[in-house]
């Protein structure tokens, strides 16, 4: 569905919150782009690219910052946001900015911590995503994590438990949008909802997945 005039784009919203002109935090455009990554049905795919940009910044302000928005996130956004940054196109991303054999020998210090920080935070948090687990244990093999971070406790990603489900559609998030789409009399939604519905049939797919190769071709190529 395409966006109204006067509404600003995800990226828009993500140059604003990591202006490295920027003297504080900017919270408004931080909180504005968590709501709408929420709300846009490609919203997490695009922030997730859009993230990964920034964190790979030289410079350390505009980096860190981002590292702020994708915590914002990862605190105020659900599932969807979860998954995407649970995948290996993701993490892989993050893994290249501590990296010596990346951007590791040049990202700034305070970077390479909070990445590893949020890393590891994840791991106690999203027990369910598996490949950051994955990702995590892969660092400290390397090297590269040497300890676990200690992380006070508000810097813990507390999620409340997850109800038990016994549906396909009963992902409270993903059934509202789609309930939006269906509504809706413009073909473009409807085209929409019928995207929606065939990720939703996908995740119930992955209950038996299939190896996925991709992180480890990065985790090779890093470590030989």
């Amino acid at each position: 569905m395409a966006a109204p005039p006067d509404a600003e784009s995800l990226e828009s919203r993500i140059n604003k919150a990591t202006n490295p002109l920027n003297r504080d935090t900017d919270w408004s455009s931080i909180h504005a782009f968590c709501d709408q990554l929420n709300n846009d049905l490609e919203g997490p795919q695009l922030a997730t690219r859009l993230l990964a940009h920034k964190i790979q910044s030289p410079q350390e302000w505009e980096a860190m910052q981002a590292l702020l928005v994708l915590e914002t996130c990862m605190k105020n956004c659900g599932k969807r946001f979860h998954s995407e940054v649970g995948k290996f196109r993701f993490l892989n991303e993050l893994i290249k900015v501590v990296s010596p054999k990346y951007l590791g020998s040049r990202s700034p210090e305070p970077v390479k911590k909070k990445v590893l920080e949020l890393i590891y935070s994840w791991t106690l948090g999203l027990p369910d995503e598996a490949k950051i687990s994955d990702a995590y244990q892969m660092l400290k093999k390397q090297g590269i994590i040497k300890q676990d971070p200690e992380l006070p406790p508000d810097k813990l990603l507390n999620l409340p438990p997850p109800r038990p489900k016994n549906a396909i559609f009963e992902d409270e998030e993903k059934s509202k949008m789609l309930s939006r789409l269906l509504n809706s009399s413009h073909p473009e939604d409807l085209k929409a909802a019928n995207k929606l519905i065939k990720e939703m049939v996908q995740e119930v797919e992955n209950l038996f997945p299939l190896p996925s190769y991709s992180f480890y071709k990065l985790h090779f190529s890093v470590t030989h």
